[in-house]
């Protein structure tokens, strides 16, 4: 065998070897993604100037709680996490004179589990479980017709990703920029949470 034949086939190695390591780093890389958190982290966007409405038709944005720690949540009356609006309820009233407002956004998505009318929801958050942070009107948190802000919270954020069910959390700075989320899970008066929002103020 020559030198050239030696050559080429030393060169040949190492191309084998160079492209082993790339797979097995893409594989590394694809299971931290399937792996990833229930808690996430963002890099601040801001989205105060995202119109939307209250539960009772009037127009707002973000920009109407300026200078707030926000917790935007998609609620739902039906679902097995409804329980939860109790703990954000605490968590508004334990909080709220610190500077933290929850917001709901009620949403039929998932299992249907949020069919009613805006006025109907707003009655079962208040004589079940005695609501008083803001409800917004009804949106739509998945598919073609999503609303811009949750376009935004999960399309052009740094946790990007579809809301997976009811409950799913944001967390936004005073300036309106998000900087966590949290997954149906995760309680509304657990350690995390609240210390994630402790530290915003």
């Amino acid at each position: 065998m020559n030198r050239f034949n030696i050559l080429g086939i030393f060169l040949i190695s190492l191309i084998m070897v160079a492209c082993t390591d790339q797979k097995s780093d893409n594989k590394k890389s694809e299971g931290y993604m399937a792996d990833k958190a229930e808690v996430q982290k963002s890099v601040p966007v801001s989205f105060q100037d995202i119109p939307f409405h209250t539960i009772d038709g009037q127009p707002t944005s973000l920009a109407a709680y300026s200078g707030k720690v926000v917790l935007i949540v998609n609620v739902a009356s039906a679902c097995g996490y409804t329980r939860q609006y109790a703990d954000l309820e605490q968590l508004y009233r334990f909080y709220g004179d610190s500077g933290l407002v929850v917001i709901g956004f009620p949403a039929n998505n998932f299992g249907a589990q949020e069919p009613g009318t805006n006025e109907e929801i707003l009655k079962f958050c208040q004589t079940k479980f005695d609501v008083t942070f803001p409800i917004m009107a009804k949106v739509s948190v998945l598919g073609d017709d999503k609303h811009s802000l949750f376009v935004g919270l999960t399309e052009k954020s740094e946790v990007r990703g579809d809301i997976k069910w009811n409950f799913s959390k944001f967390l936004l700075d005073r300036n309106g920029n998000l900087v966590s989320r949290y997954e149906s899970k995760i309680e509304p008066m657990s350690d995390q949470l609240q210390a994630d929002i402790k530290n915003l103020f």
